[in-house]
């Protein structure tokens, strides 16, 4: 389970119930799913989005059941893409086991992105959920389709900047952030404009997680991470830190490096001293706490309860997180 939310057990408890509702989902007469995913389940992940749905649901009327399914319907579609990047990105290791296209192979892995997504169309027809609620979530499948596009568009590119990075990052990223807190709101029937500064929390938290995320790259390992580290560098995705010391490198010797046919490990480690030398992970990281701060700007705004001040603490966490 998240350690994100460990100081919290009400929603630790709820968050259970989500993964309950996640496994009896994937159930079929092809016992192979329950035996790829089940796995995905149980190793966790950090149920950001389905957790902050249920913070935001508890802003207005929240009903247990009916948030909880919503919830579960978020993080399978966040794993449906999870298991198509994979695929992309020829990952072995996705949540600290063997991912499925390593597993089973990349047909196999195809198809189980597809029964997921599937899955999350059937869970939505079991409850009355708001139109808005049902427009919102196919916008953003839609954006983050169009994010992966966009990103897959500029691997390789040696004169990748800010602005394209925020493009990818909130297309694929910050838009199930900004989701994941909306669709709570809607459906606990919070007034309009605290719905949309839901969104706009969302937003700014998931630009800085993807932040983070992309600067952990370039600090953490394999173990920590639950992924292969690196693997964006080797697979031609110039993330932020890499960015920034791209920019400031003056002698061009990090494109230089870039541009040879294979990078091998020596390569790597260069790569690695040299966005440790213009200080790109150091950017990256005061870029990301700007992010937080405009959530921390975004969070005041909301009504005063106790689950207020559990948003910004978590928000807080996420920016300081080693994993």
């Amino acid at each position: 389970m998240s350690k994100i939310f460990k100081n919290y057990p009400e929603i630790m408890d709820e968050l259970e119930d989500v993964k309950k509702i996640m496994k009896k989902s994937i159930r079929s007469s092809e016992k192979y799913f329950d035996e790829a995913i089940s796995p995905m389940i149980d190793n966790g992940g950090k149920l950001l989005r389905p957790g902050f749905l249920i913070l935001s649901g508890k802003f207005g009327s929240y009903e247990k059941d009916r948030f909880n399914n919503l919830a579960a319907v978020i993080e399978l579609l966040h794993m449906a893409t999870l298991v198509h990047d994979d695929i992309i990105d020829e990952s072995n290791l996705r949540r600290n086991t063997e991912s499925i296209q390593s597993k089973y192979g990349k047909e196999y892995a195809v198809y189980t992105g597809d029964y997921l997504f599937s899955q999350c169309l059937i869970m939505l027809s079991e409850y009355d959920y708001d139109k808005e609620s049902l427009k919102n979530i196919s916008k953003v499948i839609s954006k983050i389709c169009l994010g992966e596009i966009k990103q897959f568009n500029f691997r390789y590119a040696t004169d990748m900047n800010f602005r394209k990075y925020v493009r990818i990052a909130s297309g694929k990223t910050a838009a199930l952030f900004s989701l994941s807190l909306y669709v709570g709101a809607k459906e606990s029937k919070c007034e309009e404009s605290i719905t949309k500064t839901f969104a706009k929390i969302g937003y700014n938290i998931g630009m800085a997680f993807q932040i983070i995320d992309d600067l952990l790259d370039y600090k953490g390992d394999n173990k920590s991470l639950g992924k292969e580290a690196q693997r964006d560098l080797i697979k031609g995705y110039y993330t932020l830190p890499l960015i920034f010391a791209i920019n400031k490198d003056k002698n061009n010797d990090i494109r230089r490096i870039l541009n040879s046919d294979i990078l091998d490990d020596n390569d790597i480690e260069k790569i690695l001293e040299l966005v440790n030398k213009y200080e790109g992970v150091k950017k990256a990281r005061n870029v990301a706490k700007k992010y937080t701060f405009r959530a921390y700007d975004n969070i005041e705004k909301l009504p005063d309860c106790k689950w207020k001040n559990v948003i910004k603490e978590i928000a807080k966490g996420l920016l300081e997180r080693k994993y």
